[in-house]
């Protein structure tokens, strides 16, 4: 690994009042395979993800089984190996013929899985080479994932900034939700208004009435707040960051911490040896990259952030897409479960404890 002396980016939020102290445990548990792993609790007690990249398939759909008491004892099911066809849905000459379809959020909300998908590719740019999202729409299941309607929405519901969604997570079934809304993140860049998986700018917050998720009309995107209030903008073009980190924001993930009030997000980003913004796509599959991982908490979905961990060498080769399901914290807040993903030993579904302190 590389021993780190140099000067690295540094996001601009405020260390949290709240989390003082934050210690992952030695141990990282590795199952399964794949990557990218947005995770959800489902109406039938089990959690839920999808993945990339492995057992032949750009995409499939799993489920985790096992109680992290035991972690060692959790197994990941494969239940669909290719939810979404890309011979059918990575005709755009601007996606990834083979490989152009991942996921990107998961949702369980009454019964029903919602699964946010891409198309994407690995970069048009040689001196800045991000994996560029196209298109991104929502799928389906009512047998938790081994059937899907592909079709629930049509493929250009989100284009541009919007084509990476990213649900915020609640508890099992989306009970203990702040409202009668469905929340999404949606990872954006501010030099060219495109959504990329690695090194991008900002983060989007949009919001739907929980019965209308398939209805792109009915969506809303904040666009600031008046007297502490959130103001929503309807066609998204006025939508303003909830976070921002320039060339230093991946596609994140976010969940409730309910012991703690606190909304929890983890950040990934790439750095070259020199300590600058790198993209892991820049010279693949001959390079990659290390990384770093920052952590915020929140008291709202749309902030404002604080930091309570940072590690500028994060994973073994580079680590990515910290996720922290709701189903895996304790009942006081205090210790959480991340699942994350990395480059060669790390590239499957890793878990690792993290506790955190409170002020008193």
């Amino acid at each position: 690994r590389v021993i780190m002396k140099e000067r690295v980016p540094v996001p601009n939020y405020p260390k949290s009042k709240l989390i003082v102290k934050a210690q992952f445990d030695k141990v990282r548990i590795h199952k399964g395979d794949g990557d990218m792993w947005p995770l959800t609790w489902a109406k039938d007690g089990n959690m839920y993800g999808g993945a990339g990249d492995n057992m032949g398939s750009p995409m499939n759909f799993w489920k985790i089984v096992g109680d992290l008491n035991t972690p060692w004892d959790v197994y990941l099911e494969n239940i669909n190996n290719l939810p979404v066809d890309p011979r059918i849905y990575c005709k755009d000459p601007r996606v990834d013929a083979r490989s152009g379809i991942k996921p990107a959020g998961l949702l369980s909300l009454e019964g029903i899985l919602y699964l946010a998908v891409e198309n994407m590719n690995y970069g048009e740019n040689p001196e800045f080479n991000r994996q560029r999202n196209i298109n991104g729409w929502i799928i389906t299941s009512n047998d938790y994932g081994k059937t899907w309607n592909t079709d629930a929405t049509p493929t250009d519901f989100f284009t541009g900034r919007f084509s990476s969604i990213h649900f915020l997570q609640f508890g099992k079934d989306y009970e203990g939700a702040r409202d009668e809304f469905v929340y999404a993140y949606f990872p954006g860049a501010s030099d060219d208004g495109n959504s990329y998986w690695e090194n991008g700018d900002y983060i989007l917050l949009g919001r739907v009435p929980q019965d209308r998720i398939l209805v792109r009309e009915e969506w809303e995107f904040f666009k600031g707040t008046i007297n502490g209030e959130p103001v929503w903008d309807k066609d998204g073009k006025e939508a303003q960051p909830v976070f921002e980190y320039y060339n230093m924001t991946g596609e994140n993930h976010v969940s409730y911490n309910k012991g703690l009030k606190r909304y929890i997000m983890g950040n990934y980003s790439f750095l070259d040896a020199d300590g600058n913004p790198m993209p892991y796509h820049q010279n693949w599959p001959d390079s990659t990259w290390r990384s770093q991982l920052t952590l915020f908490e929140a008291p709202e979905p749309w902030g404002p952030w604080s930091l309570f961990y940072r590690d500028d060498n994060w994973g073994q080769y580079g680590g990515y897409q910290p996720n922290f399901p709701t189903k895996w914290m304790s009942r006081d807040g205090k210790t959480m479960w991340m699942v994350s993903s990395g480059s060669y030993d790390d590239y499957n579904f890793t878990i690792q404890k993290l506790m955190v302190e409170i002020a008193e």
